[in-house]
């Protein structure tokens, strides 16, 4: 990593997809153009309230954006934040040197 800028938002985005659901809500949110709360609920088994806390944690962290058009809010992934968050996952995976060597076989 660059500088503890990059750091801090690998964190971030870190944090963000460390639950299934996020994962899930991410997956449906890129094959969408635009997305709201209700059509969550009507593809995932949560309720209204729950999704929300998920899309909140979500957008926090960058990966979303929502545009408040009443009564709803439509949600869409951010595109320049996500392509931020494949390069510092890509920059960082392409500088971890492991073996193909397991613990175990050092035993």
């Amino acid at each position: 990593m660059k500088n503890n800028k990059d750091i801090d938002a690998l964190v971030k985005f870190s944090k963000a997809l460390g639950h299934p659901i996020r994962i899930a809500i991410l997956k449906h949110l890129a094959t969408q153009t635009t997305c709201c709360t209700g059509d969550l609920v009507g593809v995932l088994p949560l309720a209204q309230s729950t999704v929300s806390q998920h899309l909140k944690e979500l957008k926090k962290a960058g990966f979303i954006q929502g545009e408040v058009i009443p009564p709803k809010i439509k949600y869409c992934i951010h595109q320049e934040n996500w392509n931020m968050a494949k390069a510092l996952f890509q920059h960082f995976f392409d500088g971890c040197f492991v073996t193909n060597r397991s613990i175990i076989d050092d035993h």
